[in-house]
């Protein structure tokens, strides 16, 4: 098993003058607590706590490609981003030990109230469910489902015994999954972490996130003796399935599936088909900020330009971090042979709209340069984003472009 924690990937110094440019609009903004995607807020009578967020975000990403023996691709990218901590983990397994060698396992934990559950979650969480024996070469959905059940309780129950010996009574996480099998996938989702499909050039399926404010969820969290306020429970937790949080789960003669937070997975079961093409899992970092269609549409785009699965995560990354994602950023991207192939009509398409970028750009920075202005890269574009610009990727718009076009005004900035 290869849990994360490789090499990190240093961002190009454009990209960290991209940030610097916008650093001076909104770190005021996050030194007073900044705006949602924190797990916790404050409640009456608590200490004052830190800021969950940074003056500056962390831009360095990790990232990770393999492979299986019977044609799956992979890769994952993660970065901190503007979170004050990392927290987030992952699994990826593309080959399963024993008689499970057609097996493929992946994983994101988004931990919250710090990393240690996230961490251990991502130690334990396959072993106890591969423990329970039900998973076998014979691929029976209702054993596999059982199994993946089994194996979060397990694992929530034998984390219970290290958060009280370690002091991780305040921690949890969120663990999206899925363990795929020759004939099926199965997907395994506990909080608001997301898995999606996309099969033909579509989205196929997707996870459902475990809110608060869900009419199930509700019933549970106050026949539990919890609130829901602010969307959250009590006012504080964001989420309302999660491994840890062992601090929502003290109701006395109630199971652990039935307390405010519950560790039971919502377990899924999908019939694999040749138009599979590829399938994500992520945390809310990537989620708060694109929606299932418009992440397939731009993943699709990509492949067709892109043969390095990292680059293809590393270019989600920076758009959601550039649409506004004030979290973690993590996700998992896994290729099957139907996935959409290197094209030579889209990369020209691609060249072509790297072409008419550079001459907007150079258009843009002279005109205001003629006006007496002094351009910098958000004062272009200020201008290039209310400028009809055709064939930008699908679901990624001129967000997913800011990269390249800092590159461009950095070098027409330093010819002056």
């Amino acid at each position: 098993m290869r849990t994360t924690r490789k090499g990190s990937v240093e961002m190009p110094a454009f990209v960290r003058q991209l940030v610097k440019e916008t650093e001076k609009r909104v770190s005021s903004f996050f030194k007073v607590g900044g705006r949602g995607g924190a797990e916790h807020m404050q409640g009456e009578g608590e200490e004052v706590i830190p800021s969950p967020y940074l003056d500056r975000p962390v831009l360095d990403k990790l990232t990770e490609e393999g492979c299986s023996r019977w044609g799956l691709t992979y890769a994952l990218g993660s970065m901190q981003g503007w979170r004050a901590n990392m927290e987030d983990y992952h699994n990826c397994v593309p080959q399963l030990g024993a008689g499970l060698a057609d097996w493929s396992f992946f994983a994101v934990f988004d931990g919250h109230a710090g990393n240690q559950v996230a961490q251990y979650a991502s130690q334990h969480l396959l072993n106890q469910v591969l423990a329970t024996g039900g998973i076998g070469p014979e691929d029976h959905p209702d054993r596999v489902r059982g199994s993946f059940t089994d194996g979060f309780l397990h694992t929530d129950k034998h984390l219970l015994t290290a958060a009280r010996r370690e002091g991780w009574e305040r921690g949890g996480t969120t663990v999206t999954s899925t363990l795929i099998s020759p004939r099926y996938f199965y997907f395994a989702n506990c909080g608001d972490s997301r898995a999606m499909l996309c099969r033909a050039g579509q989205v196929c399926f997707s996870t459902e996130d475990h809110k608060p404010y869900s009419p199930l969820e509700r019933e549970r969290i106050e026949s539990a003796g919890g609130s829901v306020s602010l969307q959250r429970i009590n006012g504080s937790l964001a989420v309302s399935r999660a491994l840890g949080d062992f601090s929502y789960k003290g109701a006395e003669n109630r199971p652990p599936t039935q307390q405010m937070v519950s560790p039971e997975p919502e377990v899924c079961v999908v019939e694999r088909s040749p138009g599979d093409e590829f399938l994500v899992l992520a945390c809310d970092g990537v989620w708060d900020t694109v929606s299932n269609e418009e992440l397939c549409a731009f993943i699709r785009s990509r492949l067709r330009v892109c043969t390095d699965l990292r680059d293809v995560c590393s270019q989600v990354i920076d758009l959601c971090l550039y649409k506004g994602s004030l979290d973690n950023i993590s996700i998992i991207l896994v290729c099957f042979p139907g996935a959409p192939q290197l094209s030579a009509e889209a990369l020209h398409q691609e060249a072509a709209l790297e072409d008419l970028l550079k001459s907007k750009v150079a258009e843009i920075y002279e005109e205001l340069s003629s006006q007496g202005e002094d351009p910098d890269l958000l004062s272009v574009l200020t201008v290039l984003a209310n400028t009809d610009v055709p064939g930008l990727p699908p679901g990624g718009g001129l967000q997913s472009k800011l990269v390249n076009l800092s590159v461009l005004c950095q070098k027409l900035i330093t010819a002056q």
